[in-house]
């Protein structure tokens, strides 16, 4: 029988994402991975080098997840509170995401991250369709463009980062996500304001 060595990475980064989400890279446990992906964990070395190589991986999967779930070209631009929406549902269905960004954010001291050099491309490609969504009239051009990415992406993260804030703002809504996500969009249209 062939290995499935594709197959068998996949069941490790999936079960290393709730690991590092829910420990971090220095509490996880390789073995704890292991066992969840129901692999040897001679895999994780041989597969991704060793635990920060396996929490590097995890980290540019879940991104290019949350990229192709939330696309954002000049077209849909000029529809910055649908694009915010659909962040927000992206992280209200996959919690550890932000999580790991958090623990990524803990360790870092300035060094290179892991495919920073791709990040930063990808996000500058929003910031080019924000601003030629820009220029094209279709949102306001009082704010730069990188602002108006951050503060978009803040915004549609924040509620999931700290729940705990949500939920003494926000106690009539506490248990509905929909009002939530509404009165997100509504934000963003503002912030969207052609004058």
């Amino acid at each position: 029988m062939a290995w499935d060595t594709e197959g068998t990475k996949q069941r490790l980064l999936d079960a290393a994402v709730h690991e590092f989400a829910e420990r971090g890279p220095d509490g996880a446990r390789v073995a704890a991975i292991a066992a969840r992906a129901c692999v040897n964990k001679e895999r994780i070395y041989q597969y991704f080098g060793d635990k920060q190589g396996l929490f590097e991986a995890v980290l540019t999967d879940q991104l290019a997840q949350l990229a192709a779930s939330s696309p954002l070209d000049p077209e849909k631009a000029g529809d910055l509170a649908e694009y915010a929406g659909r962040v927000f549902d992206y992280h209200r269905t996959h919690p550890q995401f932000l999580r790991l960004l958090h623990w990524e954010g803990l360790q870092t001291t300035g060094g290179e991250l892991p495919a920073e050099s791709a990040r930063a491309s990808h996000y500058a490609d929003k910031v080019a369709a924000l601003a030629e969504a820009q220029r094209a009239g279709r949102l306001t051009a009082d704010v730069a463009p990188g602002y108006l990415m951050y503060a978009v992406a803040a915004l549609a993260a924040w509620w999931f980062a700290v729940p705990q804030v949500v939920r003494m703002l926000l106690v009539e809504d506490i248990d509905n996500p929909d009002a939530m996500r509404a009165g997100l969009i509504g934000l963003v249209r503002r912030l969207e304001i052609r004058e």
